[in-house]
């Protein structure tokens, strides 16, 4: 098995968006406003994109959304791969800051990577979110 995780464009990272994200929208629900100029890095097993990400510069933070892999590898290390390798870029290009709006569900995963929240949970699409940041 081989593994690497590089930028991608954001053609290539809006399938997975759907659906892994939001699979009952239409696709260009999950386009997101500025993507254009983010940063979108993917993850490859064995060629094959599986899990995604997109970064927006703000000042000194930067903002990753759409943080998505393929149901059928997760749990399998890669988003643990990836947020590694953002919070690596970020420290890199002299970001202060990493932040995120993050699914309820998904806190744990990023508090084991040392996010903490930030604001109090609010909704978007009947789905909880809270605000989340690490300091770098």
């Amino acid at each position: 098995m081989s593994i690497e995780i590089k930028k991608v464009s954001v053609e290539d990272i809006l399938p997975i968006r759907h659906k892994v994200l939001w699979p009952d929208k239409p696709i260009e629900f999950v386009n997101v406003e500025g993507d254009e100029e983010g940063i979108h890095f993917g993850l490859y097993e064995d060629s094959k994109l599986v899990t995604i990400i997109s970064l927006f510069e703000e000042g000194k933070s930067m903002r990753f959304r759409k943080f998505a892999t393929l149901p059928e590898y997760q749990n399998r290390g890669f988003g643990k791969m990836m947020i590694l390798k953002v919070i690596d870029y970020a420290k890199e290009n002299d970001f202060q800051r990493l932040w995120c709006d993050a699914r309820t569900d998904a806190l744990n995963f990023y508090e084991r990577a040392g996010f903490q929240k930030f604001s109090e949970p609010f909704f978007k699409e009947n789905i909880e979110y809270n605000k989340i940041e690490k300091i770098l």
